[in-house]
């Protein structure tokens, strides 16, 4: 193969974090899709004492790409090195490197260097604005560092159904016939340009207010592992970042099959969305009420459409 120039971008912002928090946010790889806009799931592959191996999904001008990610971590520097491939471009690598440094008064200096072999017909500054894109988000959930503890939670809510896995999970991923099924479900778009890969618009009834809510997000879906994966890529005003997963655990008499979610709230809307003096406690109290009852109502009927079809068959 002839040789390819390397393009180069590095830059550096000033973060109000100590330089361990914000080398911590790195370090943490399952976290990510709530700091990284552009980051839909990750997934450690491996680790051992230099590093560790990631299966990274990220979001390029709107198309899912899968890659394989290296990381070299060194703590005592506060500094990541990390080598990126794509399966689809092979040709493309990627490398660079995060470093924090520290700063005055409990603050820090952020820096990621990245280069890599650039796609055929890629803009010029395209590294540029991601890089500065990925400084910024890093930088905005690092300094909330104090208060990550009210703004960031998880829960889970499950059924178990006496029935089939393979018709559960058939349920779950034929998300583009929800309309017809699932009472809060109005609208639903879905494509699918590469099998397994999804992106969804729905457009749902507020049990609320009754008012219709528009959502966009990305599915990664795991047949074999019983697993679908999403981010949200547009939010509700109260909601940062939400990311989650349906996943299924069958035994002899049928399946557990569970919604989990992990999310982020936007610590600017709580008053504004829930009025004055509202808290983020309040915010997580009315987030979770929300989205316990549309993933309960969906986890109800994939259990009824299991189970009738078990009994259909008796």
């Amino acid at each position: 193969m002839p040789s390819q120039r390397w393009h180069s971008a590095r830059h550096t912002v000033p973060v109000a974090a100590p330089a361990g928090i914000v080398y911590g946010l790195l370090a943490d790889a399952p976290r990510w899709p709530l700091l990284l806009p552009s980051c839909v799931h990750a997934e450690r592959v491996d680790s051992d004492r230099a590093g560790d191996s990631l299966r990274l999904w990220q979001l390029h001008h709107g198309q899912v790409r899968s890659a394989l990610v290296r990381r070299a971590l060194h703590p005592r520097e506060r500094s990541i090195a990390f080598e990126l491939r794509d399966p689809l471009l092979p040709d493309t690598p990627a490398r660079g490197g995060w470093n924090v440094s520290p700063g005055p008064a409990g603050h820090c200096l952020l820096t990621l260097h990245q280069e890599h072999h650039p796609a055929p017909g890629q803009a010029p500054g395209t590294l540029d604005t991601q890089v500065r894109a990925e400084l910024a988000a890093v930088a905005e959930a690092a300094e909330r560092w104090d208060r990550l503890d009210e703004l960031l939670f998880s829960f889970e809510d499950s059924v178990y159904v006496c029935g089939s896995p393979e018709i559960v999970y058939d349920f779950l991923y034929r998300i583009a016939d929800w309309a017809d099924l699932v009472p809060h479900v109005e609208h639903a778009e879905v494509t699918e340009d590469r099998p397994g890969v999804q992106s969804t618009v729905l457009h749902t009834s507020d049990p609320g207010t009754g008012d219709t809510v528009h959502s966009r997000a990305v599915r990664l879906c795991f047949p074999a592992a019983g697993r679908i994966v999403d981010k949200a890529t547009v939010t509700p005003d109260l909601v940062a970042a939400h990311c989650g997963e349906w996943y299924l655990e069958p035994d002899a008499r049928g399946v557990r099959v569970a919604r989990t979610h992990q999310v982020m709230l936007r610590e600017s809307a709580v008053q504004r969305v829930l009025g004055a003096g509202a808290l983020p406690v309040d915010a997580r109290r009315h987030v979770r009420e929300q989205l316990t009852r549309t993933s309960t109502q969906t986890l109800t009927l994939a259990r009824w459409h299991a189970e009738s079809a078990l009994r259909r068959l008796r």
